[in-house]
């Protein structure tokens, strides 16, 4: 198999590199140890445990942390030849001669359509409405060092390159030696950061990915779109709106991060236009190397030419202008280029995107009045399709904040001008009394020259930083502001109060509104999910807050967070509640005429709602994708899915046909079971998941020793140490659960191989129906067939069961304190494993987990046996660290270089 070759290819190298580096003596203790995991893997056996461990103990400096980074650079192996599988799945696909499309592609979503005889009218109007918006967040996830992700990359391009069937032995030969060097060159890199990365460090790693591959990806996704359409229906003239785009949090979420200022958020806007301009430059100079045409041979349009002439006088010294007065395209082009140089600066850049969108225009129109018939000319259609995704501000920057800080400064205000001495003392109705007195009223609120409490004064600043956004940058720079843990209809209300007092939000002297700042809820916990319908029919309900939707396309944004649900409630239960929270909201929106789209604040692990984001998709309620989607992508998904051009491709056109063909499905009333199914299988998964809830809430809260056990048991506190990301592991006091971060909860469960947040209750909901009858495990079988809910949660469930293990999180147990302590809870953990094990293979009729989707078991199977080793390093490390007063520096790093390959190991980890 290619992947095998590819995988011991690279494992042949790394074993040269560690010879040459560490000598008989390394490469003879990894291969040992490697040799026993394997073989312990196949067939488990005690003694040779025994041996395996004592192995492991007896590593002392300087060998040790050579053995980790031994095991924690083959991952990075691994992780770019699978990489680069991917990717020659893919061209295999295209490379057949019965051109079979592959599964999951645009062009085998719109041969289905043709297929099913979906009329052409159905299929542009779903286009219309189309909408997949993709946010990139910096949360701390992604363990893996910038420079190391660069080594893949190179890593996995090469592997590509040797694909070549038609290479001389001299360019193969060169190949391989540059092969090695890359690997040679992973191994001599620190795997660590020094320092923890600032917010601008964290700007600057997002806008990696827009400038190496959105900008690019995305138009050509809308390209292939539309020629899949072109090449199967009659119709030639579709249009496809710009229906894919992607968002980011990244300098503008200020919840529980203190480093995120007003200030920071206006350097992120300047680095984005920055790099939006610099593409466009890139590509314009391009552009004139093709654009040589001559007047002298075709008819340039006289709207061009005297557009030209008139640019020339106006905005290009002499010494500047394109020489060849015949070339209009390059006299046009190079005006271009010099209002690009001075937008934001002067007069004479761009005042708009849509300034240099008319001059592209002007030039399309006037190329394709002397172009072939039907031969357009697709590089220069291709910027066009850009400017219209990115503009000048390259991806909209939500804003997010505590509804907490709100509520303060609004208490504060509001004692000043005398409205009310204690505004959050108040009960829900007075505060939506006073807020909407204060939105109807066209007079402002805030008093000049009057002092205000520092976070007060950092509120009001944040709100005059967005209307300053929306001057500078254009008002699409900041759209949404998200409000964390909305638990009633006054939270949505005081940000539209602070943002009336900054211009955003105002109210004519007619009675008209103005506002430019959509408000979002974010509903979190599993107690808000279940009050999110009614929060939001209350202010449905309401004139100020309808004529706010009014400017909005009268659609209501609303996110759902699949973390701290989660972490409250287990993962089965958060997952039932957020799906039944999107129907019931749905159903309130449509009562009152209004639109919605459901932002799904997903991570990238199983325990946050990970997973493949076509699956993420297909796995919500039918009837909410024709209200637009928008989801998350978190840390180390990021990499693994946009690192290489190819396969940032392959997941957005997943994505895209999965939506696309779901859509229209649902808007045919095709696909799922019938209205009188989907009403049991509801009554099922409310008592499923009413014995989940209460089985996962009896250790978690009902224990008073759990939370003991959870920062002994895994490497919680080690992970503080590892400067992955710019926000703090807890909102205030660590030491409480309501506290801790849903990120470093996930990352240190997983770490431990335990995986608790991803899998536990689960089981005890299932096998508390399934066990009932013979015909109720007939009906989960039903279920898991036909239902993409609830298929998607069980293989989430097998996958996350799969890289959880109980041989070695018995190891990370033993590091608590209290053993009577350590084994009741374990031990409750590994029944709950079993009884989870065994009804998901009922469900699935699997005889091993993930049997349905081999290529994912043989990932898990080929990286299991090499986290193993780092496993038992890292308890050894943490032991000793925990027995030292003074924690000494080497072994520190050694216990993060384990965290770090683990993490590696695993991918989908936070």
């Amino acid at each position: 198999m290619s992947l095998r070759r590819d995988v011991k290819f690279l494992g042949n190298i790394l074993g040269e590199i560690l010879l040459h580096h560490g000598g008989p003596e390394l490469l003879d203790t990894v291969e040992n140890i490697r040799v026993t995991t394997k073989k312990l893997r196949k067939e488990y056996d005690v003694e040779t445990y025994k041996e395996l461990k004592e192995t492991i103990n007896n590593l002392h400096e300087p060998l040790r942390q050579q053995v980790i980074r031994a095991f924690s650079v083959y991952f990075h192996l691994i992780n770019a030849a699978e990489q680069n599988h991917r990717i020659r799945r893919r061209r295999e696909y295209q490379l057949q001669d019965d051109n079979i499309a592959q599964p999951g592609s645009i062009e085998s979503a719109i041969i289905s359509l043709k297929d099913k005889q979906v009329d052409e009218q159905t299929i542009q109007k779903v286009l219309d409405e189309l909408s997949l918006e993709l946010i990139i967040t910096a949360h701390p996830t992604e363990a893996t060092k910038h420079s190391v992700l660069e080594i893949q990359k190179q890593i996995a391009s090469i592997l590509l390159q040797l694909e070549q069937s038609r290479l001389t032995k001299k360019e193969r030969k060169e190949l391989e030696e540059n092969l090695i060097n890359e690997v040679t060159i992973l191994w001599q890199t620190d795997e660590l950061r020094h320092r923890k990365p600032t917010v601008m460090d964290e700007v600057r790693n997002g806008l990696y990915y827009f400038d190496q591959t959105f900008f690019d990806v995305l138009p050509e996704v809308h390209q292939e779109l539309e020629e899949q359409l072109k090449e199967n229906f009659s119709c030639k003239n579709w249009k496809v709106p710009n229906f894919l785009h992607f968002g980011s949090w990244i300098g503008g979420d200020r919840d529980g991060n203190p480093n995120v200022t007003p200030e920071i958020t206006w350097k992120t806007l300047h680095k984005q236009r920055d790099l939006a301009i610099k593409k466009y430059k890139e590509i314009i100079v391009q552009l004139m190397k093709r654009f040589s045409h001559s007047r002298n041979r075709v008819a340039v349009s006289e709207e061009l030419i005297e557009s030209v002439t008139a640019e020339e006088e106006k905005y290009l010294d002499k010494d500047k202008r394109w020489a060849i007065e015949a070339e209009v395209y390059r006299r046009k082009f190079a005006v271009m280029l010099n209002r690009l140089d001075h937008t934001g600066e002067s007069e004479i850049g761009y005042a708009t995107a849509e300034e240099l969108l008319g001059d592209l225009k002007l030039i399309e129109a006037s190329v394709n009045a002397h172009q072939p018939i039907e031969r357009e000319w697709k590089a220069l259609s291709k910027l066009i399709r850009q400017v219209q995704l990115f503009g000048f501000h390259l991806a909209s920057l939500d804003i997010r904040n505590h509804s907490g800080e709100h509520e303060s400064a609004i208490t504060e205000i509001l004692k000043k001008v005398h409205i009310t001495e204690d505004y959050a003392s108040l009960t829900e109705e007075e505060k939506v009394k006073i807020l909407e007195s204060v939105l109807n009223d066209p007079r402002p609120l805030l008093l000049l020259n009057e002092d205000y409490s520092k976070e007060t004064q950092e509120m009001l600043n944040v709100f005059q930083m967005i209307k300053d956004a929306h001057d500078e940058f254009g008002r699409k720079s900041i759209t949404v502001y998200l409000v964390s843990m909305t638990q009633s209809a006054s939270d949505l209300l005081e940000v539209l109060v602070l943002a009336k007092e900054a211009g955003i939000y105002r109210l004519h002297a007619d009675g008209t509104v103005e506002t430019h700042l959509n408000v979002a809820p974010l509903l979190e916990t599993v107690d808000d999910l279940i009050a999110g319908p009614k929060i939001m029919e209350t202010l449905f309900r309401m004139d100020c807050y309808r004529d706010h939707l009014s400017k909005h396309e009268d659609r209501q944004e609303i996110m759902l967070g699949y973390s701290d649900g989660s972490k409250d409630g287990g993962t089965l239960t958060a997952n039932w509640r957020l799906y039944r929270a999107q129907q019931e909201i749905h159903d309130v929106a449509k009562k009152f005429n209004l639109g919605l789209k459901f932002f799904h604040g997903r991570g990238g692990s199983l325990g946050r709602g990970g997973g493949p984001l076509n699956r993420s998709i297909l796995s919500q309620p039918p009837e909410t994708l024709g209200d637009g989607v928008k989801i998350t992508e978190q840390g180390e998904v990021l990499s693994s899915r946009y690192l290489l051009e190819d396969i940032a491709y392959r997941s957005l056109e997943q994505a895209t046909s999965t939506l696309f063909e779901s859509t229209i499905d649902n808007t045919r009333g095709v696909g799922g079971g019938n209205s009188v199914e989907e009403e049991d299988w509801r009554t099922i998964m409310e008592d499923i998941s009413a014995v989940s809830l209460k089985k996962y809430q009896s250790l978690v809260f009902g224990d008073k020793d759990f939370l003991t056990y959870f920062q002994q048991a895994t490497p919680l506190n080690e992970l503080g140490a590892l400067n992955i990301g710019s926000r703090p592991m807890s909102r205030k006091n660590r030491n409480r659960f309501e506290d801790l971060r849903a990120i470093p909860w996930v990352f240190a469960w997983t770490q431990s191989r335990q995986l608790l947040p991803a899998w536990y209750a689960a089981g005890t909901g299932l096998n508390s129906f399934a066990s009932q009858s013979s015909d109720n495990l007939q009906k989960l079988q039903d279920m898991y067939q036909k239902w993409p809910f609830f298929r998607s949660t069980i293989d989430n469930l097998q996958m996350a069961l799969m890289k959880a293990d109980i041989t070695t999180a018995k190891e990370y147990a033993a590091l608590v304190e209290d053993e009577q302590m350590a084994d009741r809870i374990f031990g409750n953990i590994v029944e709950e494993y079993v009884t989870t094990r065994e009804v998901l293979l009922k469900i699935t009729g699997n005889s091993e987990l993930l049997d349905n989707t081999p290529n994912l078991q043989e990932s898990v199977h080929r990286r299991n046996p090499y986290v193993d080793p780092l496993n038992l390093l890292q308890v050894n490390l943490i032991k000793e660290l925990r027995e030292q007063e003074n924690p000494d520096d080497g072994l520190l790093i050694e216990a993060l270089l384990t965290i770090s390959g683990i993490a590696a190991g695993l991918r989908n980890t936070g």
